[in-house]
């Protein structure tokens, strides 16, 4: 079994690496001066292997161009079309029955623009396709704002540039600046996710590859030679290696990735993870591999080779043999923090960019604080218990909440591909069982392989116990409807129950509500409310087309919800802040209600397809509304509230996450007025 995982792991780990670089051509620009107050963008991509990207075109009834639309800002003007600097290979294509040209590897457009002020902005619209001799990927896009500075001096001409008849050799202006068009909102998730990973920091230290060595290390750095000052030194080094030795390799892999592919890549590869349903898929079984290693199935461990290694050189003197000494202790200790690592790492996936750097911080530094404590103070090591059965106890209560916690993936692929297969009473069910089992093992009712024999209970396992089925007891009435509101972010939404005490009849949609539900202008059943529903019983639609004219018939303002099924902020923000009786009574009496999954996998009929500026056609039901909201509003983030009243016009600056009830009421209250004097 041990060899079987060592052997999967790496495999999923190459598919998904393989399948997010396969997804990404990153884009780079920079800015040459021609002469005067002419300048040249270029614009750069790079593309993966084996793949291939097709050349501008255009071609009817052939494969998807790639477009370039320049958009330019106050104070520039555009000259001529945009050129192709890289010349592709052409060759005559079977299945178009048309000559057709491709780009490998890397390929460069440019557009000459004039300035007429000082300094003005470009933006950049692209879109593209990529295949390779087997298969192509779905059409791709991204946006970028360009900034063109004034005034930089010609120079020598680059020999990858063509000529331009009558203008000066062109100079690469440096610190062109990039403006992401495309931003997510980590909100107040990212402190939940610092906390989160803290306390996992901590965690780890109690577990059997860990504790034991604390005051090993410690007094290995305390009696060596020298003062006690250069000791504490050394131990706070020692300290400072680990922590460096769990961020620096997660920071340098996101941070090469930002800076060779761009905003928009790095963002498009953390959208991916958070709501493919690949991706979620694999982190749950890997939840699952970790907590069966966890239980004692089998350990995760690195190859013995590279710890000896490491071990050996460990012995050398000054920092070098106190990084070795630290990196000794990350390699030894990977069967027990390697799936606290990997479950930290993959929560903070769906943050910015920088989520998985902040929490590794958090984590390492928590991982690292005692060693650096105890060399401070080293008659605290006395007070430290004794190695022991307990250590593996730990292992495994840890194991039952990654189970639980790996049910969170599955549940964001469920909900954003509508398989039916995981609603909630069945997540409660999954949830009560592993906590009750918990509980069991806390007892002493429960024994797992490598546990040692446990001859009375103790109280703090007694307290944990206590604790343990009170959550328990907890969940219970969810699974007749209780809202659980300290839970709402990890749990699916209340309408995926069959049951929920206090409603008559049965199904996802209690008996009755075809008959209240809320009719478009002409009279019809509002468009996806077959699969998609409001909190809390609101009634309202999810097409913003039959709002529009349904708040236009009724004469109230629209309350449009940029939401997502994988979004936790969102579920926290219907469960604690719609809820409050205020915001109820308002959304139900004085807005019309628009909901905008921008997640949601959707196919709709072709005659709801839309085409981009760009001339990419979106299918999906998430794709149009994500770039509905991008386009009109500027933001790609959930949850983003809009109040908009006669005319589209907006009536307060929108909200985003913010569990103030009281602002949110008078964020709404205030709309109302600002709709009234439209009047």
């Amino acid at each position: 079994m041990y060899k079987l995982i060592r052997s999967l792991l790496p495999a999923l780990a190459a598919i998904i690496a393989t399948t997010v670089s396969a997804q990404s051509v990153s884009w780079k620009s920079s800015v040459q001066h021609l002469d005067g107050q002419n300048y040249r963008i270029v614009l750069e991509a790079s593309i993966p292997a084996p793949w291939h990207m097709y050349d501008m075109g255009p071609y009817e009834d052939g494969p998807n161009a790639t477009t370039i639309t320049f958009t330019p800002g106050e104070g520039a003007q555009l000259e001529g079309d945009v050129e192709q600097l890289t010349r592709p290979e052409r060759h005559y294509d079977k299945t178009f029955e048309m000559e057709i040209g491709t780009f490998a590897q890397k390929a460069q457009f440019a557009q000459n623009v004039k300035l007429t002020a000082p300094q003005a902005t470009v933006r950049a619209e692209l879109a593209w396709m990529i295949c390779n001799d087997t298969s192509c990927l779905p059409p791709d896009d991204t946006e970028l704002t360009i900034t063109l500075p004034a005034g930089a001096t010609p120079a020598v001409q680059s020999a990858e540039t063509p000529d331009k008849a009558g203008a000066a050799a062109p100079e690469t202006v440096p610190a062109a600046e990039i403006v992401p068009a495309q931003k997510q909102a980590a909100g107040g998730s990212l402190w939940g996710l610092i906390i989160e990973a803290i306390l996992w920091g901590f965690a780890a230290l109690l577990t059997p590859c860990v504790f034991p060595m604390v005051p090993m290390t410690v007094s290995f750095f305390m009696k060596g030679s020298g003062s006690p000052a250069l000791g504490r030194i050394r131990a706070g080094m020692y300290g400072f290696f680990i922590v460096a030795l769990y961020t620096l390799p997660i920071a340098a892999i996101i941070l090469i990735t930002r800076i060779v592919g761009g905003d928009a890549v790095t963002a498009d590869i953390f959208n991916w993870l958070a709501t493919h349903w690949l991706p979620n898929i694999l982190f749950f079984l890997v939840f699952m591999v970790f907590a069966a290693s966890f239980f004692g199935a089998f350990e995760i461990t690195m190859p013995s080779w590279m710890v000896n290694k490491t071990d050996s050189k460990a012995d050398s003197k000054g920092f070098a043999g106190i990084f070795f000494m630290a990196l000794t202790l990350v390699l030894v200790s990977f069967s027990c923090t390697g799936p606290i690592v990997g479950s930290v790492l993959i929560k903070s996936t769906a943050g910015e960019f920088w989520s998985p750097i902040v929490t590794m911080l958090a984590f390492s530094i928590a991982f690292a604080l005692p060693f650096t404590l105890f060399a401070f103070f080293p008659s605290m090591l006395k007070k430290l218990p004794k190695s022991g059965g307990w250590l593996n106890s730990v292992k495994v209560v840890l194991g039952f909440i990654e189970v639980a916690l790996g049910m969170k993936f599955l549940s964001v692929a469920d909900q954003t591909y509508h398989w039916g297969i995981l609603d909630r009473e069945i997540y409660l069910a999954v949830w009560i069982v592993t906590f009750s089992l918990l509980g069991l093992y806390l007892l002493g009712k429960i024994k797992f392989a490598h546990d040692s024999d446990m001859p009375y209970l103790g109280v703090g396992r007694l307290a944990m116990a206590i604790v343990t089925f009170s959550f328990v007891v907890y969940l219970v009435p969810g699974m007749w409807g209780a809202p659980l509101k300290g839970l709402s972010g990890y749990l699916p939404p209340l309408h995926t129950q069959d049951f929920v005490l206090g409603k008559e009849g049965s199904g996802t949609v209690p008996a009755g509500d075809d008959a209240r539900m809320l009719l478009t202008a002409d009279g019809r059943k509002p468009k996806h409310s077959d699969f998609l529903h409001l909190p809390h019983n609101l009634e309202g639609f999810f097409d913003l087309e039959e709002a529009e004219a349904y708040a236009a018939k009724v004469g109230k303002p629209l309350f449009i919800d940029f939401t997502g099924h994988g979004c936790v902020n969102c579920r926290e923000m219907e469960a604690r802040v719609w809820s409050d009786p205020q915001v109820l009574d308002i959304l139900r009496n004085d807005y019309v209600i628009v909901a905008l999954y921008s997640d949601d996998k959707k196919v709709l009929p072709e005659s709801e397809w839309v085409t981009t500026d760009t001339g990419k056609v979106l299918k999906s039901l998430g794709k149009i509304n994500s770039y509905y909201a991008l386009k009109t509003f500027g933001v790609n983030a959930q949850p983003y509230y809009v109040l908009q009243g006669r005319d589209g016009k907006e009536l307060v600056p929108p909200r985003g996450y913010d569990l103030d009830v009281q602002g949110f009421v008078d964020f709404l209250r205030r709309g109302v007025e600002a709709f009234d004097k439209q009047k």
